[in-house]
């Protein structure tokens, strides 16, 4: 059985589906991009500020869903152009500080222009 997760501490899904899931143990983020969650509107022109904004609100989602950015095993991070790699990964290393399993791959585009999106599947810690 899943539970689904929603916290007005990251953006609202965007299209039909739910930020998180839980089942079991472990939890499944949907894609973050940087998006506010008070407004909705994009945050930030660079792959810096973008990048803050995307981990911002994967915490969010995570704490809700029982988690935490410690207890990630794996992300997936989508970049718009691999350029942003080195300044990507200085912003991502301050967050996912236990270096989860990764993946990174460019993609041609992101939702709204976003430059990054990044999703997680972490271990429930309560």
């Amino acid at each position: 059985m899943s539970n689904k997760v929603q916290t007005n501490n990251a953006p609202a899904a965007i299209g039909p589906y739910s930020q998180a899931m839980v089942v079991g143990n472990l939890i499944f983020t949907s894609g973050q991009i940087p998006l506010n969650p008070e407004t909705g509107e994009m945050v930030g022109s660079t792959i810096t500020e973008q990048t803050h904004r995307v981990c911002q609100n994967l915490k969010a989602v995570l704490e809700a869903a029982g988690g935490s950015l410690e207890s990630a095993v794996k992300t997936v991070c989508f970049l718009s152009d691999m350029a942003d790699f080195a300044a990507f990964n200085e912003v991502y290393a301050q967050y996912f500080t236990e270096k989860p399993a990764r993946s990174c791959v460019a993609v041609k585009s992101l939702p709204k222009g976003a430059l990054v999106e990044v999703e997680v599947i972490a271990e429930k810690e309560t």
